[in-house]
């Protein structure tokens, strides 16, 4: 203890100014540049060579930041619906589907009016004219003004045609009586067809001429008479008093019995 005691008193009472000017001097260390670079190269300094280093080491490059947008924050508010567009091209038939549930079976109707046994397998007419008749145009249609029989009105006195309800074969027949000197030309007509001609030529004597034949009728169709006219005149005959053209017709067997 006394002898570090000694060695600290010592230590205090020398002067520093002698201290400082017997310790040696340190000079500063100079550092000499060396070339690293080729002579069409230009040196590169120091700070930039640190920044290329820094850069290229992945542990002390800087991290890209990418920010994230929140999209529902810039979302506006719901627009007004538009107008309605063209509509598009039809597509292509799709397959047929099942065949869906049967329904509700319906209420039972009311009894329709009672039916006529007859008239279901007859039909029958005669009809006649009393007035003579001359053909003006090309094709005049022969009307009838005298009824003998008309079963349930099948004969259509106004439009001079027989209508068919019952379908079946039936038999018609045309009688005529022919004018002097002057042609007699007729057809007996089934809807708009000809089925058969009634004709005589112009004599200086008037004759009774006939026509008959039978037709399988449909329903709807309609058998009439009707005049032709050529170059010459065609006329046929008849009188108030009398009657000389009658247009007779009727079933003979109906298709469905």
């Amino acid at each position: 203890m006394k002898m570090s005691a000694v060695f600290l008193l010592l230590l205090v009472s020398i002067p520093s100014s002698v201290a400082v000017q017997d310790l040696p001097r340190r000079e500063p260390r100079r550092l000499s540049c060396v070339r690293c670079c080729g002579p069409s190269e230009q040196p590169v300094s120091i700070i930039s060579s640190r920044y290329t280093r820094m850069s290229s080491d992945p542990a002390s490059s800087v991290p890209k930041v990418q920010p994230t947008i929140d999209i529902t924050i810039l979302k506006g508010e719901k627009g007004e619906m538009g107008e309605k567009g063209y509509p598009g091209a039809a597509g292509k038939e799709g397959e047929r589907g099942l065949r869906g549930f049967n329904g509700r079976k319906g209420q039972k109707g009311q009894p329709g009016p009672q039916g006529h046994s007859c008239k279901q397998l007859y039909a029958a007419f005669s009809v006649g004219r009393r007035k003579p008749l001359h053909s003006s145009d090309y094709f005049q249609h022969v009307i009838f003004d005298t009824e003998f029989v008309n079963l349930y009105k099948h004969f259509n006195m106004f439009s001079g045609k027989f209508f068919c309800y019952v379908p079946g074969i039936y038999y018609f027949s045309l009688n005529v009586h022919t004018w002097n000197f002057k042609e007699t030309y007729l057809h007996l007509m089934k809807n708009e067809e000809e089925m058969v001609i009634l004709y005589a030529q112009p004599s200086d004597r008037s004759i009774m001429q006939s026509q008959s034949l039978m037709l399988d009728l449909q329903e709807g169709d309609e058998v009439w008479v009707r005049m032709f006219k050529r170059e010459r005149e065609n006329a046929i005959y008849s009188e108030e008093s009398d009657v000389y053209i009658i247009f007779n017709g009727h079933l003979i067997k109906p298709a469905v019995e």
